[in-house]
């Protein structure tokens, strides 16, 4: 307690501290740093008082408070040998209390359920990013360009300070984990468009191709975590995800509607009696593979893609 009270004493600027009188209520933590942001922004510790810059202070602050890398790699690991559910539960609900999931701008984005002839889709609507503003835009264009981190996937970004083109991430912790015999990492997504919503990326920052070996990533990712489902963004611009150049899939502990649909069409492949197959009920074109052998599977939808 002595030691992050003195490191926020420092982020302050401030050298002196008086115990406080009785408190009161709930503390929230939101109101917590919004206080201590409006504070720095009062004695010019802000550069600017605007939604940019207040996020890389508080970013600073929550820095103050958060356990080393290692630490939360040794209680991961510790919580998993009770069960996986176990260490994605610890690790997720860090990745929220230490503001890195902000709470209290995720339960602003919209969700609903709609009824379609493909079954209930999920619709949302993300509020939770915040948009950058004008004075940042103009200052970020001033910048001398840097390569350090490459983009928002490399390891580099665990403790990083940030800047105006590049969001702080002194409270992020990234698990290391074996993807298909080489080493990733584990994450969250700060934007969380479903539930403990989770990012396994490459270590190295290569682009991403969608090949045999994707497919046996994925296959080793759940076999760890088999209460997570894992998926990949197509390696195309346009149709792909938003960030081609580094090889990663997106994952987590929710069941979607496409998983949901009926096969429409029942489909064979010659050599591979053991795969049920079947052309999904979906408004776009979907072909689900079904098999207890990850191997055999990997080899089909090998052969599908490169037909």
């Amino acid at each position: 307690e002595i030691y992050a009270r003195n490191q926020i004493l420092e982020v302050l600027g401030m050298d002196e501290y008086e115990e406080p009188g009785e408190i009161v209520g709930t503390i929230s933590l939101e109101d917590t740093l919004n206080e201590l942001t409006d504070y720095a922004a009062e004695h010019g510790i802000l550069e600017n008082n605007s939604v940019v810059y207040r996020d890389l202070f508080d970013t600073r602050l929550m820095n103050c408070l958060m356990p080393r890398p290692s630490e939360v790699v040794k209680k991961f690991h510790s919580e998993y040998e009770k069960s996986p559910e176990d260490a994605t539960g610890y690790f997720y609900k860090l990745s929220q209390d230490s503001n890195y999931i902000r709470r209290y701008r995720v339960c602003k984005d919209l969700k609903w359920i709609t009824k379609t002839e493909y079954g209930d889709l999920d619709i949302t609507v993300n509020l939770s990013k915040p948009e950058k503003d004008p004075k940042a835009i103009a200052a970020a264009k001033n910048m001398k360009q840097s390569g350090y981190p490459k983009c928002l996937l490399c390891m580099e970004n665990v403790g990083y300070a940030g800047t105006i083109s590049h969001p702080a991430r002194q409270n992020l912790r990234v698990m290391p984990v074996t993807v298909n015999g080489q080493p990733w990492g584990f994450q969250y997504s700060p934007y969380v468009y479903y539930n403990e919503h989770a990012i396994v990326m490459n270590t190295q920052h290569t682009p991403m191709v969608i090949d045999r070996a994707a497919f046996d990533k994925l296959f080793s990712f759940v076999e760890q975590f088999p209460h997570y489902f894992l998926g990949s963004n197509a390696d195309l611009p346009i149709v792909g995800g938003s960030i081609l150049s580094h090889d990663h899939f997106q994952g987590g502990h929710y069941t979607f509607a496409m998983e949901k649909a009926p096969v429409e069409t029942p489909v064979s492949f010659a050599g591979f009696p053991d795969i049920a197959a079947g052309i999904v009920k979906w408004p776009m074109s979907v072909l689900r593979l079904a098999g207890s052998d990850p191997d055999r599977l990997c080899l089909l939808a090998e052969k599908i893609l490169t037909a």
